[in-house]
């Protein structure tokens, strides 16, 4: 068995974890370590070629994204809105088009894609972060806890636990959790657990030129919602959005077909000219997911005041954006969960 020693571990490489990192060394500590499952860092942030199929979007009032964005140099840009959009209510009925007022500010995305936030926070750790390495217990000892992944042991003064709470409960701790907390966190939802994210990309912005904002709404339909995703630069021009959970259970082909027919409803056939087509189920990535997953309609709670405490004598603590009291299941509130976590072990 492999033993390291280090001050702090940090449980999770995604924008939590990789904040409570970034704000330990800005705090001048170093002897800390980042644990992660995956075989990349990002969590649930997840770009591919200027595509965000996981976070993308936030609001000028998210405070503390908007403060490291600045000063990680990162740039944003305002979610494309002009022209109609297309509101879908009801199968037999004509859609209903209507307008955004642009007076009025819009969710911004970042420009390069929501992965930069995650490459500037690691940039100046990469050598503190281990991927490929699953945790499975976290065991309390006198003067430390012991965190087992696989043949590795690792001891901390403290633990900082990033998973999502339907996931951090299912590892073993000795002595167990609290019942109450137990509780708390299996109940907690996890953003993102049940989304099916799709996007299209084409040579151009075909619905601009028809007055279209790209937006449609519809809770009826195959794609729930779907908006412009061209990118800052003007040079990946796509639309991406959210699949109705109804079509988890067919094939890739019949459930990409189903949803062009809809798009072409609405879109026209300039929809069938795609050069590129790609979907990301969440619900089938382990490190997200679980086997209770549900389908939540309703506003899910988060910053339950349990994750306020520390546990294991002041040894473990749970963060992550299900845990923030503030923008809890946004960017925001996992960025206000790392700055807090960082904050909390090292006056603790």
């Amino acid at each position: 068995m492999i033993k390291r020693a280090f001050k702090h571990i940090i449980i999770g490489a995604g924008v939590s974890g990789l904040t409570s990192a970034y704000q330990l060394l800005q705090q001048g500590e170093t002897d800390f370590l980042v644990l992660e499952g995956r075989h990349r860092i990002g969590g649930r942030i997840f770009t591919e070629n200027d595509i965000d199929l996981g976070a993308t979007w936030f609001q000028g009032y998210h405070e503390n994204l908007i403060r490291f964005m600045k000063e990680l140099n990162i740039q944003k840009f305002n979610q494309y809105s002009e022209g109609r959009n297309i509101l879908v209510y009801n199968s037999m009925a004509p859609a209903h088009y209507f307008e955004t007022d642009q007076t009025q500010s819009s969710a911004f995305r970042m420009a390069g894609g929501s992965n930069l936030l995650i490459k500037a926070l690691a940039n100046s750790i990469k050598d503190k972060i281990v991927l490929d390495t699953t945790v499975s217990s976290i065991i309390e000892q006198p003067n430390h806890v012991k965190i087992v992944a696989g043949k590795q042991e690792f001891l901390s003064k403290n633990v900082i636990v990033t998973l999502p709470p339907k996931l951090a409960v299912q590892l073993e701790y000795s002595p167990r959790l609290p019942k109450e907390l137990t509780e708390v966190m299996d109940k907690t939802h996890t953003w993102m657990s049940n989304a099916i994210k799709v996007c299209i990309s084409f040579n151009t912005p075909f619905w601009r030129a028809h007055d279209l904002s790209g937006t449609i709404i519809g809770q009826i339909g195959p794609v729930t919602e779907l908006y412009d995703h061209t990118n800052s630069n003007q040079t990946v021009f796509s639309l991406m959005g959210f699949v109705n959970e109804g079509l988890r259970d067919v094939s890739h082909e019949d459930r990409k077909e189903t949803i062009l027919l809809y798009l072409q409803k609405y879109l026209g056939n300039e929809i069938r000219n795609y050069i590129g087509y790609v979907e990301k189920d969440w619900s089938q990535d382990k490190f997200t997911n679980c086997q209770t997953i549900k389908s939540t309609y309703m506003l899910p709670q988060y910053g339950n005041q349990m994750f306020d405490a520390f546990y294991m004598n002041d040894k473990l603590l749970f963060s992550g954006t299900e845990t923030s009291p503030v923008y809890g299941g946004y960017l925001e509130g996992a960025i206000y969960s790392g700055i807090r976590a960082a904050k909390y072990v090292v006056n603790s």
